[in-house]
């Protein structure tokens, strides 16, 4: 049991390390080549109350592009430890290499893929000049397409290469679904995407992420998957590393390569973990963000454009109410942490 700890929080620590070695340079990259968004919002996409309460000036020279510190410092841990156990062979570098192909193979390549694809996102914002620089309707379909025919070749890997076949339903049992495992994945990898929203205050959605995948971190040492459990540390401590430096006033955004990479990881774990039905409690922020924007739009839709919210996102809501940014962000970690330890809870007692 002691040593199992030992290869989760290692790794941890030096992917939190190697994240605070790395945002130095990576910083002064960033800003050396202008690395923010060359638009900002439109006329009609900002309200008085928006306006209000963010300083769009300050907002677009701010770079955008911070979760390359996310994935670069957990994919060098994993690198770091594969090489020693090939490098200086014995049975302790063999043990505290975490990458396996049954637990860890699918999601470092959905968190590359996912963080390089987002990067291009990113990197047509900054350095393009097209209305997809301006993240117009159609190039917000354009990603919804990526996004779900990158999940249609992970649920694909799930059902014929490990078998997965069923979810559990907490207290009840499995529930077979077959093929269907498939189109399930890829609803469930858009709805956690849709979370991102939450990228929107200083701080805030670190917070929140490092909470949630700390937990499956939990969930995946319960399940014995001890390698899984490494690399949701490994995650969790390259989170908090962006995060020192995020806090307002944050030196950089997380942006499209640290939240789509991030968010399609996570339903790759809840689904890895068999804890799937669970993952909308331990991500209850993301959905709380995500279900805020989706009825402020059913409002105004069915209700002659009569708003639900003063803004959404529903972080945005609070602002707008009088919440300082600093209130906003830690009453949002706090309900991270909380319903991260329910839906542990919940998972553990529920088997």
């Amino acid at each position: 049991m002691y040593l199992n700890l030992i290869k989760i929080f290692i790794p941890t620590a030096v992917a939190f390390f190697l994240g605070l070695f790395f945002t130095p340079v990576a910083t002064h990259f960033f800003y050396k080549y202008k690395m923010w968004k060359r638009y900002g919002r439109s006329a009609t996409a900002t309200t008085t109350d928006f306006s209000k309460i963010h300083n769009e000036a300050e907002e677009l020279k701010t770079p955008r592009v911070g979760g390359t510190i996310i994935w670069i410092s957990v994919l060098s841990t994993a690198l770091v430890f594969y090489l020693a156990s090939i490098l200086f062979s014995s049975r302790n570098t063999d043990e505290m290499n975490f990458l396996s192909r049954n637990q860890t193979l699918i999601p470092v390549f959905t968190l590359l893929i996912g963080s390089l694809i987002g990067l291009w996102d990113d990197l047509i914002q900054i350095y393009s000049t097209g209305k997809f620089a301006r993240d117009d309707k159609a190039w917000r379909i354009w990603k919804i397409f990526i996004i779900t025919f990158m999940s249609l070749g992970i649920g694909t890997w799930f059902f014929y290469k490990l078998g997965i076949t069923s979810i559990h339903i907490p207290f009840t049992g499995e529930m077979y679904l077959g093929i269907l495992i498939i189109p399930f994945f890829i609803i469930v990898a858009l709805a956690t995407f849709s979370g991102g929203v939450i990228d929107g205050i200083d701080g805030l959605s670190g917070g929140v992420l490092a909470s949630i995948f700390a937990a499956y971190s939990t969930i995946a040492y319960a399940n014995n998957q001890i390698d899984l459990a490494a690399f949701s540390g490994v995650l969790t401590g390259a989170i908090l590393a962006f995060l020192w430096f995020n806090i307002p006033p944050a030196r950089f955004y997380m942006g499209e390569t640290g939240i789509m990479g991030l968010t399609i990881t996570l339903a790759t774990l809840a689904f890895l973990t068999d804890s799937v039905l669970i993952l909308p409690v331990i991500a209850f922020p993301l959905v709380l963000t995500s279900g805020s924007v989706i009825l402020q739009l059913l409002s105004k839709k069915f209700r002659g454009g009569k708003k639900l919210f003063r803004l959404a996102p529903i972080h945005h809501h609070f602002e707008a109410l009088g919440w300082s940014r600093y209130k906003v962000t830690m009453r949002f970690w706090i309900l991270s942490v909380v319903f991260a330890i329910i839906g542990v809870i919940l998972t553990i007692v529920s088997r």
